[in-house]
């Protein structure tokens, strides 16, 4: 498939990366040269210097022949222009980055679709989504719903005391044979283990269970952790993200959430404060320890770090940690620190590089995929595929496929029911199938489903 990425930032440079390695045929173009010179250095995508609002730049960079044009500057305005450029000058689909809420308003003057958008991604309030899911699981560093959130994904970091160490997932399914889940990842000293029935779970792996929404706190239990209500929340860093979060949470009325949110700007956080009367918003810097001590954070039940200085966020949540907050989130955008950031204890860690991949890799891949997450942390996926009538994954049961290495069935959804896999499970024309793989299997595994 022919990609044109317009922005060699952070997303752009994530999406480069990703697409490239699944062999699409990608041009990256951005008229800042270093960060050109980053893409043409490290990946195998073609760079074009030029602008993205210039007609003659566009042409340069093929966007007329594009399967899918992706526009992910840091400017919202430029995203709209070139977008609408794209679509003239004729890219199949146009997916552009746009931040300002007053485009996905219902009653809005004027719509994406008008300017030739077809897709509308905002990484900001994708992430700011997937933390409030958190917040909902107090034990959980990932929650992932699926199946039309019939069914869910959670991550567990096993301690050293939980009673699932040192056991096989055959003796641990066995243990709670009245529990329907599936153990369908392990990340473990950064390796990605797609495991079997037979392999023991260490200290402090991180485990991925697949289970029907409504068992979820009772699989939660086996695992040794404790489910435990968060009402307070203390929000550090309150333009953008932090600010979308907190209306998240006020709009959320299955709870009464009490939340306190630092913004250094003053004239910010004044304006949040006239917005949003339920929230306490505090004017001082959000990675400063004496204030954050000062506003009480030891009382509370949850602190989110989402700055844009990804270290103090990390260093904050150490703190709010060692003063025994139960539940931690950082905003980090530096993969590498993903994996560390858990080992050193903190609970959860969100990036929004991460929630543009998951957003669009379901249009890139499109055809049976209804969706696409990528797990943070360790190096899988979570697709869910709809079997096409006659194919091959319909044709025998899950234990006599030949399923590509790297790559297992979790579950899957028929006529509305939800049901954990097993090797006797047999999918049927157009049921909804969870299936958690290896990068290097994704192709393979579609291709059952076609």
């Amino acid at each position: 498939m022919k990609i044109v990425i317009i922005g060699a930032g952070e997303i752009g440079y994530d999406l480069a990366n990703v697409l490239s390695t699944e062999k699409h045929d990608v041009t990256v173009l951005d008229r800042e040269k270093e960060s050109l010179n980053k893409v043409s250095e490290s990946l195998d995508v073609l760079p074009i210097e030029g602008n993205a609002t210039s007609v003659k730049d566009l042409v340069k960079a093929n966007v007329g022949d594009a399967d899918i044009l992706i526009s992910v500057t840091s400017i919202d305005e430029v995203n709209m222009i070139s977008g609408m450029l794209g679509k003239r000058l004729g890219a199949k689909m146009v997916i552009a980055r746009i931040r300002s809420d007053e485009f996905s308003d219902k009653n809005s003057p004027i719509t994406p679709s008008d300017l030739g958008i077809d897709v509308m991604i905002h990484p900001e309030l994708s992430a700011a989504h997937e933390i409030a899911q958190l917040l909902k699981r107090s034990s959980a560093s990932d929650v992932i719903n699926l199946a039309n959130d019939r069914m869910q994904l959670i991550g567990i970091r096993l301690e050293k005391d939980s009673p699932l160490i040192g056991k096989n997932l055959n003796e641990y399914a066995g243990k709670h044979s009245e529990l329907t889940f599936r153990v369908v990842a392990i990340g473990r000293r950064g390796r990605t283990i797609i495991p079997d029935g037979s392999i023991k779970l260490q200290n402090y792996d991180q485990i991925f269970i697949l289970a029907q929404t409504n068992d979820i706190n009772a699989i939660i239990k086996t695992t040794g952790k404790k489910e435990t209500e968060l009402n307070t929340v203390m929000i550090a860093g309150g333009s953008d993200m932090g600010a979308m979060l907190a209306r998240i949470l006020c709009a959320d009325k299955t709870k009464n959430w009490s939340i306190k949110l630092i913004e250094p700007n003053y004239d910010k956080a004044e304006e949040l404060a006239i917005e949003m009367k339920e929230v306490m918003v505090l004017h001082g810097n959000p990675t400063d320890p004496d204030l954050l001590v000062t506003e009480g954070i030891s009382d509370m039940d949850a602190f989110i770090a989402v700055t844009d200085d990804e270290e103090s966020n990390i260093i904050s949540c150490l703190m709010a940690k060692h003063l025994e907050v139960k539940k931690t989130v950082a905003l980090i955008s530096k993969p590498d620190f993903i994996p560390l950031a858990q080992t050193i204890g903190l609970d959860a860690v969100i990036n929004k590089k991460v929630a543009a991949s998951n957003e669009i890799h379901r249009y890139v891949r499109r055809g049976n995929v209804v969706s696409v997450t990528e797990l943070r942390g360790i190096k899988a996926e979570v697709i869910e595929l709809k079997a096409s009538p006659g194919s091959k994954i319909t044709q025998k049961p899950i234990k006599k496929q030949k399923l590509p290495a790297g790559c297992v069935i979790g579950g899957l959804m028929c006529n509305g029911d939800v049901e954990i896999a097993v090797g006797e499970t047999q999918v049927k024309d157009n049921d909804r199938v969870i299936i958690f793989c290896l990068p290097n299997a994704i192709d393979k595994v579609t291709k059952l489903f076609q």
